[in-house]
């Protein structure tokens, strides 16, 4: 008996991929609340480091691994982060970003389950055997 949520073709494979955009680099405006809210949105998933300038104009630099983003009142919302300089984890409000910088590199920017199943047959056709698809180093 077969489970249906296993993919039994090598298109439905390939379907099952997210491109992740590139946002290295990207400064979003923070003028609204929609654009504050899109922009932690993203910073969630974004797979490297953002530096965070906080109204104060103190900067944290580090990896987003956590929000609270549910509440309808902004000032309830906020990130969690692991700081790049310093040990642990700090929550900050977005009532307290002034700005927010994607800075770090994304490890997952360009990268999709699609893509790992191309290179896969390239070198299955090209007749390679033991055949591996290994990550690329995080600087």
């Amino acid at each position: 008996m077969s489970d249906p949520q296993i993919s039994n073709s090598e298109e439905q494979d390939e379907e099952l991929g997210t491109v992740h955009e590139n946002l290295q680099g990207w400064v979003p405006s923070l003028a609204t609340e929609e654009e504050i809210r899109t922009a932690f949105e993203k910073a969630f998933d974004y797979r490297g480091d953002l530096t965070i300038t906080l109204k104060d104009g103190q900067q944290v630099e580090g990896y987003i691994f956590d929000r609270r983003a549910d509440s309808p009142r902004l000032g309830e919302c906020f990130v969690r982060m692991m700081p790049k300089n310093q040990p642990g984890k700090v929550a900050i409000p977005y009532s307290d970003i002034a700005a927010l910088a994607f800075t770090g590199r994304d490890s997952a920017a360009g990268k999709s389950f699609e893509a790992w199943v191309r290179k896969y047959k390239e070198k299955k056709a090209a007749g390679e055997t033991n055949i591996g698809i290994h990550a690329e180093p995080l600087d």
